[in-house]
Protein backbone atom coordinates (compact mmCIF):
# COMPACT_ATOMS: atom_id res chain seq x y z
CA UNK A 1 0.00 0.00 0.00
CA UNK A 2 1.46 3.42 -1.13
CA UNK A 3 2.61 5.22 2.20
CA UNK A 4 3.22 9.04 2.99
CA UNK A 5 6.11 9.74 0.44
CA UNK A 6 3.82 7.86 -2.52
CA UNK A 7 1.09 9.76 -1.35
CA UNK A 8 2.89 12.72 -1.24
CA UNK A 9 4.06 12.10 -4.78
CA UNK A 10 1.33 11.95 -5.88
CA UNK A 11 -0.55 14.85 -4.36
CA UNK A 12 2.23 17.05 -5.40
CA UNK A 13 1.90 15.65 -9.62
CA UNK A 14 -1.39 16.29 -9.45
CA UNK A 15 -0.93 19.93 -8.03
CA UNK A 16 1.34 20.16 -11.28
CA UNK A 17 -0.98 19.53 -13.85
CA UNK A 18 -4.83 19.94 -12.38
CA UNK A 19 -4.47 22.65 -10.09
CA UNK A 20 -6.93 25.52 -11.94
CA UNK A 21 -8.38 23.53 -14.18
CA UNK A 22 -11.94 23.17 -14.64
CA UNK A 23 -14.22 19.91 -14.63
CA UNK A 24 -16.09 19.55 -18.00
CA UNK A 25 -16.87 15.44 -18.01
CA UNK A 26 -16.89 12.77 -15.44
CA UNK A 27 -17.52 8.87 -16.34
CA UNK A 28 -17.26 6.27 -13.75
CA UNK A 29 -16.80 2.62 -14.86
CA UNK A 30 -16.86 1.07 -11.22
CA UNK A 31 -20.19 0.59 -9.39
CA UNK A 32 -18.51 0.59 -6.79
CA UNK A 33 -16.98 3.84 -6.44
CA UNK A 34 -20.11 5.13 -8.39
CA UNK A 35 -22.04 4.25 -4.60
CA UNK A 36 -19.43 4.88 -2.53
CA UNK A 37 -21.40 8.71 -2.34
CA UNK A 38 -24.82 9.73 -2.87
CA UNK A 39 -26.58 9.09 -5.85
CA UNK A 40 -25.33 11.34 -8.71
CA UNK A 41 -22.23 12.63 -6.90
CA UNK A 42 -20.24 12.88 -9.91
CA UNK A 43 -22.89 15.32 -11.79
CA UNK A 44 -21.74 18.06 -8.79
CA UNK A 45 -18.26 17.84 -10.28
CA UNK A 46 -19.41 19.43 -13.53
CA UNK A 47 -17.91 22.99 -13.38
CA UNK A 48 -15.67 22.98 -10.50
CA UNK A 49 -12.29 23.99 -10.68
CA UNK A 50 -9.54 22.21 -8.09
CA UNK A 51 -8.53 24.98 -6.02
CA UNK A 52 -5.93 22.71 -3.48
CA UNK A 53 -4.88 19.61 -3.57
CA UNK A 54 -3.73 18.42 0.15
CA UNK A 55 -2.63 14.80 2.21
CA UNK A 56 -3.72 13.78 5.16
CA UNK A 57 -2.03 10.45 6.33
CA UNK A 58 -2.15 8.26 3.27
CA UNK A 59 -5.69 10.11 2.60
CA UNK A 60 -5.49 12.67 -0.93
CA UNK A 61 -7.76 15.25 -0.51
CA UNK A 62 -9.02 17.42 -3.73
CA UNK A 63 -10.80 20.56 -3.36
CA UNK A 64 -13.25 22.51 -5.39
CA UNK A 65 -14.66 25.85 -5.67
CA UNK A 66 -17.88 24.78 -4.67
CA UNK A 67 -17.26 23.63 -1.67
CA UNK A 68 -17.06 19.96 -2.64
CA UNK A 69 -13.95 17.55 -1.87
CA UNK A 70 -12.90 14.82 -3.54
CA UNK A 71 -11.36 12.16 -0.79
CA UNK A 72 -9.35 9.74 -2.25
CA UNK A 73 -7.72 6.40 -0.64
CA UNK A 74 -5.44 4.44 -2.98
CA UNK A 75 -5.41 1.30 -1.11
CA UNK A 76 -3.29 -1.11 -2.50
CA UNK A 77 -2.84 -0.77 -6.40
CA UNK A 78 -5.27 2.81 -6.65
CA UNK A 79 -3.14 5.20 -9.26
CA UNK A 80 -3.66 8.44 -10.78
CA UNK A 81 -2.52 9.52 -14.30
CA UNK A 82 -2.62 12.25 -16.41
CA UNK A 83 -3.01 11.28 -20.01
CA UNK A 84 -3.97 12.52 -23.23
CA UNK A 85 -7.75 12.07 -23.79
CA UNK A 86 -7.75 9.99 -26.83
CA UNK A 87 -5.88 7.06 -25.13
CA UNK A 88 -8.33 4.25 -24.94
CA UNK A 89 -10.14 3.42 -21.90
CA UNK A 90 -8.01 0.66 -19.49
CA UNK A 91 -10.26 -1.60 -18.12
CA UNK A 92 -8.88 -0.65 -14.82
CA UNK A 93 -9.93 2.92 -15.23
CA UNK A 94 -12.56 3.55 -13.02
CA UNK A 95 -12.79 7.26 -12.90
CA UNK A 96 -12.08 9.57 -15.98
CA UNK A 97 -12.24 12.78 -15.64
CA UNK A 98 -11.85 15.45 -18.33
CA UNK A 99 -10.78 18.90 -17.96
CA UNK A 100 -11.58 22.16 -20.16
CA UNK A 101 -9.34 23.43 -22.58
CA UNK A 102 -7.12 20.63 -21.92
CA UNK A 103 -5.84 17.59 -24.16
CA UNK A 104 -5.29 15.49 -21.53
CA UNK A 105 -7.99 14.17 -18.87
CA UNK A 106 -7.50 12.73 -15.21
CA UNK A 107 -7.87 9.21 -15.00
CA UNK A 108 -8.32 6.56 -11.73
CA UNK A 109 -7.09 3.47 -12.10
CA UNK A 110 -7.21 0.18 -9.81
CA UNK A 111 -6.60 -3.03 -10.93
CA UNK A 112 -7.39 -4.51 -7.19
CA UNK A 113 -10.37 -1.60 -6.60
CA UNK A 114 -9.87 -1.79 -3.26
CA UNK A 115 -9.37 2.20 -3.58
CA UNK A 116 -11.97 4.49 -2.62
CA UNK A 117 -13.31 7.79 -3.79
CA UNK A 118 -15.61 9.50 -2.62
CA UNK A 119 -17.27 13.11 -2.55
CA UNK A 120 -18.40 15.46 0.41
CA UNK A 121 -18.41 18.94 1.14
CA UNK A 122 -15.27 20.43 1.77
CA UNK A 123 -17.01 21.97 5.60
CA UNK A 124 -17.42 18.60 6.75
CA UNK A 125 -14.97 16.17 5.24
CA UNK A 126 -12.62 16.04 7.80
CA UNK A 127 -14.85 15.42 10.44
CA UNK A 128 -15.36 11.77 8.75
CA UNK A 129 -14.95 8.58 10.53
CA UNK A 130 -11.18 7.74 8.56
CA UNK A 131 -9.79 11.26 8.55
CA UNK A 132 -10.71 12.77 12.01
CA UNK A 133 -9.10 10.14 13.83
CA UNK A 134 -6.02 10.30 12.33
CA UNK A 135 -3.06 10.65 14.94
CA UNK A 136 -0.52 13.13 14.14
CA UNK A 137 1.53 13.47 11.21
CA UNK A 138 4.96 12.53 11.34
CA UNK A 139 6.46 15.19 9.33
CA UNK A 140 4.93 17.30 11.78
CA UNK A 141 4.79 16.33 15.31
CA UNK A 142 7.35 18.19 17.33
CA UNK A 143 10.11 15.11 19.10
CA UNK A 144 8.60 16.16 22.52
CA UNK A 145 5.59 14.98 21.68
CA UNK A 146 6.40 12.40 19.76
CA UNK A 147 8.06 11.05 22.81
CA UNK A 148 4.86 11.34 25.21
CA UNK A 149 2.59 9.42 22.84
CA UNK A 150 4.94 6.37 23.13
CA UNK A 151 4.79 7.09 26.78
CA UNK A 152 0.76 6.66 26.63
CA UNK A 153 0.81 2.85 25.35
CA UNK A 154 2.35 -0.26 26.45
CA UNK A 155 1.72 -2.18 22.52
CA UNK A 156 4.88 -3.72 20.71
CA UNK A 157 5.97 -0.75 18.84
CA UNK A 158 5.52 -2.13 15.48
CA UNK A 159 1.85 -2.41 15.59
CA UNK A 160 1.61 1.24 17.28
CA UNK A 161 3.22 2.64 14.37
CA UNK A 162 1.18 0.97 11.91
CA UNK A 163 -1.81 2.32 13.74
CA UNK A 164 -3.28 5.39 11.84
CA UNK A 165 -5.04 6.96 14.96
CA UNK A 166 -1.16 6.40 16.78
CA UNK A 167 0.43 8.31 14.16
CA UNK A 168 -0.66 8.81 10.84
CA UNK A 169 1.00 7.99 7.36
CA UNK A 170 3.23 4.95 7.62
CA UNK A 171 3.23 1.57 6.92
CA UNK A 172 5.35 -1.59 6.62
CA UNK A 173 8.13 -0.40 4.53
CA UNK A 174 8.92 2.80 6.42
CA UNK A 175 8.33 1.41 10.01
CA UNK A 176 11.01 -1.35 9.17
CA UNK A 177 13.45 0.68 7.86
CA UNK A 178 13.16 3.50 10.59
CA UNK A 179 13.38 0.68 13.47
CA UNK A 180 16.41 -1.17 11.89
CA UNK A 181 17.94 2.38 11.71
CA UNK A 182 17.99 3.21 14.63
CA UNK A 183 18.06 -0.85 16.32
CA UNK A 184 14.43 -1.35 17.90
CA UNK A 185 13.17 -4.59 17.68
CA UNK A 186 9.36 -4.15 16.51
CA UNK A 187 8.04 -6.40 19.29
CA UNK A 188 9.90 -4.01 21.94
CA UNK A 189 6.62 -2.34 24.05
CA UNK A 190 6.68 1.25 23.51
CA UNK A 191 6.70 2.07 26.98
CA UNK A 192 10.13 -0.21 27.64
CA UNK A 193 12.00 2.21 25.08
CA UNK A 194 13.75 5.32 26.05
CA UNK A 195 13.36 9.20 25.33
CA UNK A 196 17.33 9.27 23.79
CA UNK A 197 16.04 6.16 21.49
CA UNK A 198 12.43 7.28 21.43
CA UNK A 199 14.41 10.53 19.79
CA UNK A 200 16.69 9.30 17.36
CA UNK A 201 13.59 7.19 15.64
CA UNK A 202 11.77 10.38 15.56
CA UNK A 203 14.95 12.38 13.94
CA UNK A 204 15.18 9.09 11.69
CA UNK A 205 11.32 9.00 10.59
CA UNK A 206 11.30 12.23 9.41
CA UNK A 207 14.61 12.11 7.76
CA UNK A 208 13.89 8.95 6.11
CA UNK A 209 10.14 10.49 5.01
CA UNK A 210 11.47 13.54 3.35
CA UNK A 211 14.53 11.70 1.50
CA UNK A 212 12.07 9.50 0.06
CA UNK A 213 9.80 11.95 -0.93
CA UNK A 214 12.50 13.88 -2.85
CA UNK A 215 13.20 10.14 -4.85
CA UNK A 216 9.33 10.25 -5.32
CA UNK A 217 8.43 7.29 -3.20
CA UNK A 218 9.17 3.25 -3.49
CA UNK A 219 8.22 0.86 -6.30
CA UNK A 220 8.27 -2.34 -4.19
CA UNK A 221 5.14 -2.97 -6.37
CA UNK A 222 2.76 -1.20 -8.44
CA UNK A 223 3.34 2.41 -7.13
CA UNK A 224 4.29 5.04 -9.85
CA UNK A 225 3.26 8.69 -9.93
CA UNK A 226 0.92 10.29 -11.47
CA UNK A 227 3.50 10.88 -14.41
CA UNK A 228 3.43 7.02 -14.46
CA UNK A 229 7.29 6.77 -13.26
CA UNK A 230 8.09 4.72 -10.81
CA UNK A 231 9.87 5.62 -7.58
CA UNK A 232 13.62 5.58 -6.63
CA UNK A 233 14.02 5.33 -3.33
CA UNK A 234 13.69 1.07 -3.02
CA UNK A 235 17.27 1.39 -3.68
CA UNK A 236 18.36 2.51 -0.03
CA UNK A 237 15.93 -0.09 1.62
CA UNK A 238 18.27 -2.28 4.23
CA UNK A 239 15.48 -4.60 5.35
CA UNK A 240 12.26 -3.82 3.72
CA UNK A 241 11.99 -7.46 1.53
CA UNK A 242 15.29 -8.65 2.20
CA UNK A 243 14.31 -11.68 4.20
CA UNK A 244 17.15 -13.93 4.55
CA UNK A 245 19.94 -11.82 3.01
CA UNK A 246 22.59 -10.25 4.95
CA UNK A 247 22.26 -7.36 7.44
CA UNK A 248 23.90 -4.13 6.19
CA UNK A 249 25.41 -3.66 9.40
CA UNK A 250 26.75 -7.44 10.96
CA UNK A 251 26.22 -9.77 8.07
CA UNK A 252 23.65 -11.58 9.72
CA UNK A 253 20.40 -12.91 8.36
CA UNK A 254 17.54 -10.86 7.75
CA UNK A 255 14.13 -12.03 9.36
CA UNK A 256 10.67 -11.62 8.47
CA UNK A 257 8.41 -12.48 11.36
CA UNK A 258 4.41 -11.75 11.69
CA UNK A 259 3.83 -9.36 14.60
CA UNK A 260 -0.03 -9.53 14.44
CA UNK A 261 -1.40 -9.27 11.48
CA UNK A 262 1.62 -7.64 9.41
CA UNK A 263 4.89 -8.94 8.95
CA UNK A 264 7.93 -7.24 9.86
CA UNK A 265 11.62 -7.16 8.54
CA UNK A 266 14.36 -6.94 10.88
CA UNK A 267 18.04 -8.12 11.96
CA UNK A 268 17.67 -10.36 15.08
CA UNK A 269 21.23 -9.56 16.28
CA UNK A 270 21.18 -5.52 15.66
CA UNK A 271 17.58 -5.50 16.87
CA UNK A 272 17.62 -7.24 20.47
CA UNK A 273 14.76 -7.50 22.37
Amino acid sequence: MPELPEVETVVRGLRKVILGKTISAVEIYSPKIRNDSYPGWEDDLIGGKFIAIRRRGKNILIDLDNNKTLWVHLKMTGHFYYLPSHTPIDKHDLIVISLKKDKNSLRFNDYRRFGRVRLFPTNCVMNQKGLVDLGPEPLEIPVSNFINLFGKSSRMIKPALLDQTFLAGLGNIYTDEALFAVGINPRRPTANITGKKLSALHGNIQQMLKRAIRLAGTSVDTFAGVNGRPGKYQKYLKVYGREGEPCPKCSGKIRREKIGSRSAHFCPRCQRI
